[in-house]
């Protein structure tokens, strides 16, 4: 009974407990919720205070922003009408324009109209006049006309070469007398040697003994020598010599001077070789500055840039039909100083440019193109005046003379490589060019023979003369002179001679 009281005590205990618990959690949700509302009030507020500030801010703003717009319009407005204004006072312009053009082509229709009318008339009257003539001659107007042709034609070439014969002869005897004076002058104030080198050079040795050494055990040495040099040493028969060859001189310039100590010291193994050709590569380095400068020197060039000097030193090794071309590069640029001097031309252009008129032999087996441009792009890239530059590259006519320098130093190149002795050609060469001179003379329409002379200097040139008239003759001998001009490379000047001969063969019986 006691436990039951006891059970229903802690039943009721825990009732009153959960209610007391339950009472006290529901007066402390209902505090929260106050205080939450209070605190979502106090936000709304805010937040309305917020917005309205922001739509206050933007409508601040694009009140601004409106009132730019209006301005820009109405300044843009402005704008347009005064283009407007601009554009209408252009359109009567035009419109004033377009009237005077009209009144204008109207005056102009009128006066052709009056033209027309006066050119009917005139020709009218002319065919009138040629019909009355043409009753009193009996004669068409083409047969008039083709007689009259034929008799001005006939009177016109006559005088044509009697006019031509005069002018070419007083030219010539006074461009002769001129230019022998001159040419004479320059000639006798100058006298050069001459020289006969060709592509291989030949080393004397002590004897023959040296031969063995110089090829080495299996020809070590003398592969050694030429892998350092880059030249052909050719070992034959030939007596207590040796032979260097290579188509570059300055090459074989390092090479003799290499094989010309080895022989003296007699020490001949690879690590020496190399050690010589250095010690003769410098020496040669050496000698073409010097020469480069002293041709500057001796003919009075200044300013020219050490690279200009460096290769005009190399055509001290350098030949061309046996003249040494430094020599006549010298040769040329004095030359060319007196002609120009007693021309009244600039001196010391003419000097410079037939000083530098072939420095492009110096590299031209070297780079693309003929010796002219590639020396005269070489030395305009070296700031060398353009008068200059102009006789180097047109002494060969490859490009057009621009100044009287330019054919002076052309005229004392043909001066000094035509001298007598100047120059050789092999025989091979020189029947070519006497065998091309008759070719091309037989090439041309009323020849008969052709014969080459003096030693291809003259060209002689029979020609029919039932083809070929006086006047005829005189054009011929130009054309073929223009046609070696143009297709012939020669020195000095080849004499066309045209012979025109009619004979008359009568019997007296």
């Amino acid at each position: 009974m006691e436990v039951i009281f006891a059970l229903i005590g802690l039943v009721i205990g825990l009732a009153i407990g959960a209610f007391g618990l339950n009472y006290y959690q529901s007066s402390r949700g209902r505090s929260h919720r106050q205080l939450a509302e209070q605190e979502a009030q106090k936000l709304l507020e805010e937040a309305k205070e917020q917005a309205q500030q922001t739509i206050y801010e933007a409508e601040r703003k694009a009140k601004q922003r409106l009132d730019e717009a209006e301005t820009s319009i109405t300044r843009r407005r402005r704008d347009l009408d005064r283009e407007e204004e601009r554009l209408q006072r252009r359109r009567e312009d035009l419109d004033r324009r377009f009237e005077r053009l009209e009144q204008r082509e109207r005056n102009q229709n009128k006066r052709q109209s009056r033209l027309d009318k006066q050119e009917n008339e005139l020709k009218k009257k002319e065919e009138e006049k040629l019909e009355e003539l043409q009753r009193i001659a009996s004669m068409t107007v083409d047969e008039a006309r083709e007689e009259l042709l034929a008799t001005v034609e006939k009177e016109a070439r006559m005088d044509m070469a009697r006019i031509i014969r005069q002018v070419e002869a007083e030219a010539r005897e006074e461009a002769d007398t001129r230019a022998r004076d001159i040419i004479a002058l320059a000639i006798q104030r100058l006298s050069s040697e001459h020289v006969s080198e060709i592509s291989v050079s030949v080393v004397p040795l002590p004897s023959d003994d040296m031969k063995g050494r110089i090829i080495g055990r299996n020809g070590r040495n003398i592969r050694s020598f030429e892998l350092a040099t880059g030249v052909d040493v050719i070992v034959d028969d030939t007596p207590e010599a040796v032979t260097i060859s290579s188509f570059d001189p300055v090459r074989r310039e390092v090479a003799k001077r290499a094989m010309t100590k080895l022989v003296t010291d007699g020490r001949i193994h690879p690590a020496r070789i190399e050690k010589l050709v250095e010690d003769a590569q410098a020496e040669v380095e050496q000698i073409i500055r010097d020469e480069g400068e002293r041709a500057a020197y001796e003919t009075g060039v200044h300013g020219l840039h050490p690279e200009i000097l460096k290769l005009l030193g190399r055509l001290r090794f350098r030949t061309s039909y046996g003249q040494n071309q430094h020599a006549h590069s010298i040769e040329t640029a004095h030359i060319a100083g007196m002609i120009a001097a007693e021309l009244g031309a600039d001196v010391n252009i003419a000097k410079a440019g037939g000083l530098l008129h072939d420095i492009g032999k110096a590299i031209d087996h070297e780079v693309e193109g003929t010796h002219a441009i590639i020396g005269a792009e070489f030395c305009k890239r070296y700031g060398v005046h353009p008068k200059i530059v102009n006789c180097i590259a047109s002494h060969h006519h490859e490009v057009e003379q621009e100044c009287v320098e330019a054919y002076i130093v052309e005229a004392a190149d043909a001066i000094s490589g035509a001298r007598p002795g100047a120059r050789r050609e092999s025989l091979e060469t020189y029947i070519r060019r006497v065998k091309t001179l008759e070719e091309i003379a037989n090439g041309f329409d009323g020849v008969e023979q052709s014969y080459a002379l003096q030693a291809g200097r003259e060209v002689r040139i029979l020609v029919r003369p039932e083809v070929v008239d006086d006047f005829e003759a005189l054009k011929l001998a130009r054309d073929i002179a223009k046609q070696i001009e143009e297709s012939m490379q020669y020195p000095g000047q080849i004499k066309v001679h045209v012979i025109r001969e009619t004979r008359a063969v009568e019997y007296a019986k």
